[in-house]
């Protein structure tokens, strides 16, 4: 990972976290809107370390959505409010990641908006399986527990991983050029219960599949990468190995099979995720706010033991991503894959 120096930030100061990723940043004043010759240089640091971290930002929801919208296009949550659920704030483009319910009250252990959201906190990326992937998340804390509850961010930086990756594996993700299929149902399942009421039933092959190469190349910075996540439901070959394999729309790519597709999605989870490639991020005060660049780590939500005693409330804003890769194998379409 390049380092800091005086000459590539004159608006901001920058204090590296890990060896190999996040930066604490300051010297900029939310307090108006962000000039271009310091986003520019907030961006040139988000592309060198993944995750940026502005202690005190102190942004209210209409100053989150507009600095948000420097990144990008932004998210929005129209479809699930089309499917009933409310929105607790004053912008769609505000999704929330609290432990409340949409009345603000706490979400209660093993309800189903609790074992739902128990696949935030296994490693993941945002919206891999919708057509169009997230590039940008901002992620604000606007009220936090008293300290010592637990609740931090974690985040894996996948292209380092990439950089290590043991030789035979390098060898089979190359030589094979894997594409990964994603599922939300697959994740949700995955960290729920086994006897989870609301998700044991669940099938995810009867929803569709996002679908993305598992090697790439993060184009802002040119270094090669691992796009994974819990996410991966199965893992597709690009070139088909059987002669008598027939593409359909809805299994476009031959699969590998069971349980070779499974066991590499592990291994290479269990590579990417070793202590020396994770940074975690405390949420120290109300206005923190986080940045992170989903298309080149993969982050989870720390558990803690606030549950159903105080409110975490934390609100996202998700910039679609703008990269050719950011289709993947997907129709253009603003449906959600991932809605049930």
């Amino acid at each position: 990972m390049p380092h800091a120096t005086d000459t590539e930030y004159q608006h901001i100061q920058l204090r590296e976290l890990a060896p190999t990723i996040g930066a604490e940043i300051t010297g900029v004043d939310f307090s108006k809107p962000v000039e271009k010759e310091v986003f520019d240089e907030i961006h040139r640091a988000i592309v060198n370390y993944g995750v940026l971290v502005f202690r005190h930002a102190s942004l209210d929801d209409a100053c989150h959505v507009a600095f948000s919208a420097l990144f990008g296009e932004l998210d929005d949550i129209k479809p699930y409010l089309a499917l009933g659920r409310k929105n607790r704030f004053p912008f769609d483009e505000l999704f929330d990641v609290s432990n409340q319910e949409d009345d603000g009250s706490l979400i209660k252990l093993g309800s189903k908006r609790h074992h739902t959201g128990l696949g935030n906190s296994i490693f993941h990326v945002d919206s891999s399986f919708n057509p169009r992937r997230a590039g940008f998340s901002l992620l604000r804390a606007h009220s936090l527990p008293p300290p010592g509850h637990g609740g931090n961010t974690d985040f894996a930086d996948t292209r380092t991983a990439f950089d290590e990756l043991p030789e035979d594996l390098r060898k089979d993700l190359l030589e094979n050029q894997y594409i990964g299929a994603h599922s939300l149902m697959h994740s949700r399942k995955k960290a729920a219960p086994k006897d989870s009421q609301w998700l044991k039933d669940v099938d995810p092959e009867k929803f569709p599949f996002g679908r993305h190469d598992v090697i790439q190349t993060h184009g802002p910075s040119g270094r090669q990468n691992l796009y994974i996540a819990n996410h991966l439901h199965h893992l597709e070959y690009k070139h088909p190995k059987s002669k008598d394999f027939v593409a359909t729309p809805e299994q476009p790519f031959e699969r590998v099979p069971e349980p070779q597709s499974t066991e590499l999605i592990e291994k290479l989870l269990a590579h990417a995720t070793q202590d020396k490639y994770v940074l975690s991020v405390e949420w120290q005060n109300e206005g923190d706010l986080v940045i992170w660049d989903n298309t080149c780590v993969m982050h989870k939500a720390g558990q803690g033991t606030f549950m159903e005693k105080y409110a975490r409330d934390m609100r996202r804003c998700t910039v679609h991503d703008g990269s050719k890769d950011a289709w993947g194998y997907n129709e253009k379409t603003t449906v959600r894959m991932g809605l049930p």
